[in-house]
């Protein structure tokens, strides 16, 4: 893959020190440049001298929960656009959940597949590398968003939003009325492989509506089909 002039460099936190090793052989087989860290401390330093493309980010350190690290990441205007892929023997929705809120990009359990994880790591830096293209409806019944600022308006209220689910919540804007399949939203939003589990969609989806409030119902559920938003105007 073409990143451009400059190779990617991914930070990666865990102290598994075999597993360390092993993500760090895979990531240069595949391109990349590394930084390794063993625990939070060294992930945050690490952070401050070179900023990373993209961290993987165990949440069972030693010393700083992981949790702790992505909050410090993501709380600091220096590295908050940094992507954030949490590695974990966690697998529990509750903790994905928890992930995503800080604002973490993918959520992946332990044991897993080097080959998925570098698949991960690409359409996570392909996100974010994306400039431009197709803009979003800024408006939809009582839903507003501000793109370029990534801010969203519930009935003129301000709510927080994940990076995830901005995107989510963007994408489904875009296509208003039309049934958006699982497979769909993850190969579209994740940038996936529609053969990867789908139930993070559903968590996403969940999360997302609970968060809209009075415009909650505007998100339906097409059982055995996948999401749609439905605009207002379309039911008059």
């Amino acid at each position: 893959m073409d990143y451009g002039y400059t190779v990617p460099n991914i930070l990666v936190v865990d102290d598994e020190r075999d597993l360390v090793s092993l993500l760090d052989f895979n990531l240069r087989q595949a391109g990349f440049e590394t930084t390794l860290a063993h625990n939070g401390e060294q992930a945050l330093q690490a952070a401050r001298r070179r900023l990373p493309d993209l961290t993987l980010l165990d949440l069972m350190l030693p010393d700083i929960a992981g949790t702790e690290v992505c909050r410090q990441f993501k709380s600091d205007p220096r590295t908050k656009a940094m992507p954030v892929i949490m590695l974990t023997a966690k697998g529990e929705e509750l903790d994905r959940v928890v992930g995503f809120e800080l604002g973490a990009d993918d959520y992946v359990v332990k044991p897993f597949s080097m080959r998925e994880l570098v698949l991960r790591v690409k359409a996570v830096l392909r996100r974010a590398a994306q400039k431009g293209g197709d803009r979003p409806r800024s408006e939809l019944g009582a839903i507003r968003l501000d793109v370029d600022a990534h801010r969203c308006f519930i009935q003129g209220a301000e709510i927080e939003l994940t990076p995830l689910e901005f995107r989510l919540l963007a994408t489904l804007m875009s296509r208003a009325g039309r049934v958006q399949s699982r497979e769909r939203l993850l190969t579209d939003v994740w940038e996936m492989s529609s053969e990867l589990e789908t139930r993070t969609v559903d968590t996403h989806v969940k999360r997302l509506r609970e968060k809209m409030g009075a415009a909650r119902d505007l998100l339906e559920t097409v059982r055995g089909v996948g999401y749609r938003l439905v605009d207002p105007a379309d039911q008059e």
